[in-house]
This record gives C-alpha cells, sequence and structure tokens, in this order.
C-alpha cells in the first residue's frame, strides 16, 4: 500500500519559467523568457576549468568551500563595499544562489515565524518559507518605478517577524534599491532582532553610473544579514550552479548545519577555476557596460513598436507594457506571442500580490545581437 501524504506545498504551481521555455521549445520561439545567455563562456574561463578537471580536483571540495576562493570572495568584496567577511567562518560556497536562498531560511525560519516578502518576487522565495511553517508577509511594490511603501513596511511588522528579504537589483523589474532605501531599512530594523536575507545575484549589472548598493555596506544590515550570490549570473555559467552565501559567524554557523546535510559541498573544479578567475577584476568590473549595452541595443530594437518602457537599472530583464496593443491578460498575451509570433517573455502578474496585472511582459537581453534584433522586429510587427 503507498503511503498518503499531506503535501507541504499543496497549491504549489508548475514554475512560469518551465511552462514558457517548454513552450518555446515546442514552438520554436525565440526564448527571452528564462534568464539564461545565448552566447558563449568566456574561453579563458573554460580553459581554468578543463585544468582542473585534469588536475587532482575531482573529489569533494570542503564543506564550507576551498579557502583561498573563499578568500577571494572576501577580498572582493572588501574592495567593492568596504565591507570585512572573515574566509573561514563567514562565507559559504553553494550550489548556486537558490540553494544559499533555501538553506538561509531552512536554517532561521520556524512553524509560524512571519518572513516579509516584497512583491513581484523571484519564485523561490515564499515557497521556501512555507515549507519551513513560516508565514509570508507579502507587501506589494508600488507604482513603475517598484518602490517600497516604508510606512507599509513598518506597520507589518510584528513580534512575530523573523525574517525580510530584499532583492537587488531586482527580478523581475529590473530596478535597483537606492541608499536611501538601504539606509530606511537599517533605521527600521535597528530595534529589532529581524534578519535580513539579502538577495544579490544581479550585483555587476548596474546600469547608467549607478551603484551596487550591497547590505553588507550599511553595518546595521551587515550584521542580521544573509547576502546571497551567483557565479552562475556573473560569469554566464549557470548550468555550473555555483553560489555563494555571506554573512556573520553566528548566522553561517546555523547556515552550515543545514548545507552539510543538504549538499555537504559543492563542484570541486569549479571552485578551482573561479579562484584563479577572481583574481581579474576586470572580469567582472566590466559586466555593467557589456549588459548595458545589450540592454540599449534591445531598446532601440524596439523603439518603434507600441511597447511602452523604462530603461531597466540593473539584471538583465527589461519589462515592456503592452496596454496599447492589447486588453489580454499578461498570460494569454504572453501565450499568444510565443505560440503565434515565435517570442517567449514572462508574465509579470504571476509574480505580484493576488496577480495584479499591469499588463508587463519581461524580457531577457542576456542575448546575442542577432537574437536581439531578431525579437525587436517581431515585436514591431505587432
Amino acid at each position: 500500500m503507498i503511503p498518503k501524504l499531506t503535501s507541504k506545498l499543496p497549491k504549489l504551481e508548475t514554475s512560469i519559467f518551465s511552462k514558457m521555455s517548454q513552450m518555446a521549445t515546442e514552438t520554436g520561439a525565440i526564448n527571452l523568457s528564462q534568464g539564461f545567455p545565448d552566447f558563449g563562456v568566456d574561453p579563458g574561463l573554460i580553459k581554468l576549468m578543463q585544468q582542473s578537471l585534469e588536475g587532482s580536483f575531482n573529489q569533494y571540495a570542503p564543506m564550507g568551500g576551498i579557502f583561498s576562493l573563499r578568500e577571494a570572495i572576501a577580498e572582493k568584496t572588501s574592495r567593492l563595499y568596504g565591507a570585512s567577511y572573515h574566509p573561514e567562518t563567514e562565507i559559504t560556497l553553494t550550489a548556486g544562489a537558490t540553494q544559499a536562498i533555501y538553506t538561509a531560511i531552512a536554517s532561521t525560519v520556524y512553524a509560524g515565524d512571519e518572513v516579509i516578502i516584497f512583491k513581484p518576487a523571484y519564485d523561490c522565495y515564499e515557497p521556501t518559507v512555507k515549507a519551513h511553517g513560516g508565514i509570508p508577509v507579502l507587501l506589494q511594490l508600488e507604482g513603475p518605478e517598484f518602490k517600497i511603501n516604508w510606512e507599509a513596511f513598518s506597520m507589518a511588522l510584528s513580534p512575530r517577524t523573523r525574517m525580510v528579504i530584499i532583492n537587488t537589483p531586482h527580478n523581475p523589474s529590473g530596478t535597483i534599491l537606492k541608499e536611501t532605501d538601504l539606509k530606511k531599512l537599517e533605521e527600521i530594523l535597528r530595534p529589532t532582532n529581524i534578519l535580513v536575507l539579502s538577495d544579490e545575484v544581479y550585483e555587476h549589472l548596474v546600469f547608467d553610473g549607478n551603484t551596487h548598493e550591497s547590505a553588507c555596506k550599511y553595518p546595521g544590515l551587515k550584521e542580521r544579514s544573509f547576502i546571497c550570490a551567483s557565479f552562475g549570473k556573473t560569469f554566464h555559467i549557470t548550468g555550473w550552479k555555483m553560489g555563494y552565501c555571506l554573512a556573520p559567524s553566528s548566522l553561517m554557523e546555523e547556515f552550515r548545519k543545514l548545507h552539510e546535510f543538504v549538499v555537504f559541498s559543492v563542484n570541486h573544479p569549479a571552485q578551482r577555476a573561479l579562484k584563479v578567475y577572481l583574481e581579474e577584476p576586470s572580469h567582472y568590473e566590466g559586466l555593467g557596460a557589456f549588459f548595458q549595452k545589450k540592454r540599449d541595443l534591445f531598446l532601440e530594437a524596439v523603439r518603434g513598436s507600441r511597447f511602452r518602457y523604462t530603461p531597466a537599472e540593473g539584471t538583465y530583464f527589461q519589462l515592456l507594457e503592452y496596454s496599447g496593443i492589447s486588453e489580454e491578460s499578461d498570460l494569454s498575451f504572453a501565450e499568444y506571442l510565443t505560440r503565434e509570433r515565435g517570442i517567449a517573455s514572462i508574465p509579470i502578474s504571476v509574480f505580484n500580490l493576488e496577480r495584479q496585472d499591469n499588463r508587463q511582459l519581461r524580457f531577457c537581453f542576456a542575448k546575442t545581437e542577432e537574437t536581439l534584433k531578431r525579437a525587436g522586429e517581431i515585436l514591431c510587427r505587432l
């Protein structure tokens, strides 16, 4: 007799990313839905990986990651943000940023704890909170600028609030939190014991002269924050599933208690390759300009269309608003574009509170020039 289970996530739907990517595959549509590049990886990084595979680095890495890579991450973080993390006790390599996010929540959120999540939000936050008995408290970002209403945030705090999740640069909107936002969050949380989970996987993809405001730049946030980062997003190697987490030693101690039994350790040869690759800062410092050029090319390609937009401030996603073209729901319109017009995108309502539909679609511009121009031609014909 097959045992009957009560699902921890009974209402969980198939990911919109899986849904739209599958539809793109079935129809042969240009896939601007899922966030991955369609261009190659730096041959220099591939060579480093090959050298690692050919060396003696094919067995388990240390549980927290190889020390030399943790040192390199600490040096990068100090140079960019002026924040100090001890490589031994405050940095852990993870199987992508999603595992870092999962483990940070799993190690600190208990049944009945409240976790504040700003909507629209990346789709892994809420299920992870719910799976560990937490209660998501959802706050909608406001207006076309996707701003946090700090008064509403303050009112949402309660004695049961365990954690706040922030994401900058923000997926799916492409906006960034400013210095005033981080200082306000620091001020509000100062008298509390509330934790912060800061999802910063697009930290190097910031445009138009803006800077990335990491939580670790603010002492009152750094002392309570798990900061999750991604080598996959940074170096176009999403399939390697390599990320890391920064946190004060007291938080990292709890993080590692679960990390050890979730994955124990992560890709050893990749760690060796990334350690050497990080020694050259230009490998990540030039990414903002690299992706801004792609953003601008994509926006130029759709300039003659009937879509409306505000240029993305960061990430490699651009929102396009289509109310001048169709009154269909964003999900229906995204499906139409994929099946009938040959271009796949992501409808934003699936990330919003109560599926609020503002007729917006998210397009990934981490693509070749040829792909972006072809996409623009399709969108200009609508």
